[in-house]
């Protein structure tokens, strides 16, 4: 059978992903599974984030299951209790000896542009400034979406591939982002040491459906696709529509853009179920309400059409039995997966000379 694609095979733990939206965690315990481990999440009495992981070490039940009191929780078995930094604190059974291996792992977490962001791999690596910048995040004459949330039923990879290709959008977006240019018009690709992007220009045509109400020149526009994944799995995908005649990539960018930003986070799951998280961000119409509504609902749509796709490539991958191939415009995603085998060997390696 020919080989998965490359960077199927583990995952990158020394970064930063995405557990949920902040919203999502109160005082209350919730179980995730977030690559391949099984973690308890809540905030302590003052709000703080805490993520443990969700097994008790006396006979591996889930911590998810027990109680919180202050920060700490309490095994819903025998009352072990333990606090932020995964120590036993209480004992009940037997309150005069603490088990000395009574200790459970703790995880790096912070909140940060309304997401919670949780460290998989070595703790003492984790720095909070690493965490991605969204420029203009604050800045009021932007606007915001809310923050969406999808289950997606595929390998995480499957969706960067996704999120590196802006000719699906001709077939698979007809009513949302689909427009003239985008089944056939050549890309470009840049890459860093951690990041790839595939971009182009389409010069002088009619705005997709998603776009055609809120800008405000008429008839056709400039419009450049920039599709960009960075290490782990975040995926930023701009769009900036000028009037014709403004746009370009030679030109600078010009003052009556419109320019829409996707942010999206994609957390593995396992090796067959991921999340999925996004908003958009926009260079004006900061105030309109029913514009950021219309614009969320138009990417849940379009989202789910993606799912649909993505997961039936899952199934159809797993279940091949006969070769796939790669066709040009897979020059990104294949780059970017590339950079993921190649991180991921790295941070293996001390591991396996030390064995």
């Amino acid at each position: 059978m020919q080989q998965d694609l490359i960077g199927s095979e583990g995952f990158l733990f020394n970064c930063w992903y995405v557990a949920g939206r902040s919203e999502d965690f109160g005082q209350s315990l919730t179980a995730a599974r977030l690559l391949d481990q099984e973690i308890a999440i809540f905030r302590g009495e003052n709000g703080e984030p805490i993520a443990l992981e969700d097994a008790c070490p006396h006979r591996k039940l889930p911590l998810s299951r027990g109680s919180i009191q202050g920060s700490n929780v309490v095994c819903g078995y025998h009352g072990l209790t333990f606090d932020c930094s995964g120590s036993c604190v209480a004992a009940p059974t037997q309150p005069d000896a603490l088990p000395k291996r009574a200790r459970v792992r703790s995880y790096p977490v912070r909140d940060r542009w309304g997401f919670l962001w949780i460290w998989m791999g070595d703790a003492s690596k984790a720095n909070p400034e690493a965490i991605i910048d969204i420029p203009n995040f604050d800045d009021p004459s932007w606007g915001k979406t809310q923050s969406g949330a999808l289950e997606m039923d595929c390998n995480y990879l499957y969706i960067t591939d996704n999120l590196l290709d802006p000719s699906h959008v001709a077939w698979v977006h007809l009513t949302s982002f689909a427009g003239a240019g985008t089944d056939s018009r050549p890309l470009a690709m840049d890459d860093t040491e951690d990041s790839v992007m595939i971009w182009r220009w389409i010069a002088s045509e009619p705005a997709p459906p998603y776009y055609a109400d809120m800008l405000e020149f008429s008839d056709n526009c400039d419009r450049k696709q920039h599709y960009e994944c960075r290490l782990p799995s975040t995926a930023i995908n701009m769009s900036v529509y000028t009037p014709a005649g403004e746009g370009g990539a030679d030109k600078p960018l010009s003052p009556n853009a419109f320019v829409n930003i996707s942010y999206n986070f994609i957390t593995p799951v396992d090796d067959r179920h991921s999340l999925y998280f996004w908003f958009q961000h926009r260079n004006m119409h900061a105030g309109d309400a029913e514009m950021s509504k219309r614009m969320f609902d138009g990417a849940v749509m379009a989202f789910h059409e993606d799912k649909e796709i993505l997961e039936r490539v899952q199934t159809g991958m797993a279940k091949r039995t006969t070769p796939y191939l790669n066709l040009g415009l897979d020059m990104g995603a294949m780059r970017f997966r590339k950079k993921v085998q190649k991180a991921i060997e790295a941070e293996q390696a001390p591991a396996q000379e030390s064995a």
